[in-house]
């Protein structure tokens, strides 16, 4: 499996952390090509680990993996989706508030978030005739391109929302969690 089905797998799996990375470009002030790349960063090689780790798994825990890993992915986005949207509510916040959100701990919690279907797919892949390091390594690459694209589109489009972009941005994340679980429960 490689061409064109390796790129839009990897397409797929970076369509959450390309959402995530445009609310988070939308809601900092300015945020610069050291913010993009570091969102790119972390977002790629959450993504890139997360399908290694789920291919090293593998089939021995393949069902306990996919029972728990949509609670996981929902929690997360469901606690900084909140504390976006609480604080958009709120108004005005204080700096400190604002760069706690921004900082690393906030951005590898959704990096990690947006990232756990790519270990369900993983142990999918342990299944199939891959070579985990091409395809890992392609998913990792498009995700970042995908999260650096989506802080600098998100910048364009910042100005334009104010602070609707905070609250925006928090309900995109509940709608990434919220699709992830109904995929998991429901479908």
């Amino acid at each position: 499996m490689f061409g064109a089905t390796s790129l839009v797998l990897a397409l797929s799996l970076s369509m959450d952390s390309f959402a995530a990375a445009l609310g988070r470009g939308a809601v900092q002030k300015r945020p610069g090509l050291s913010e993009a790349l570091r969102v790119g960063f972390a977002f790629g090689l959450c993504q890139l680990s997360m399908a290694s780790i789920g291919w090293a798994v593998g089939s021995a825990f393949a069902g306990f993996v996919q029972a728990i890993d949509h609670w996981i992915a929902f929690g997360l986005l469901l606690l900084i989706g909140g504390s976006m949207i609480r604080n958009a509510l709120a108004g005005e916040e204080d700096d400190e508030a604002a760069a706690t959100r921004s900082g690393w701990l906030a951005l590898l919690t959704v990096a990690v978030a947006t990232s756990i279907d790519a270990s369900a797919v993983g142990v999918g892949l342990a299944m199939a005739d891959v070579n985990i390091a091409v395809t890992a390594s392609l998913i990792g690459v498009v995700t970042f391109l995908m999260g650096f694209g989506g802080v600098l589109l998100g910048r364009a489009a910042g100005p334009l929302l104010g602070r609707r972009a905070e609250l925006i941005g928090g309900l995109g994340l509940l709608a990434i969690g919220t699709k992830i679980l109904i995929e998991h429960t429901l479908l």
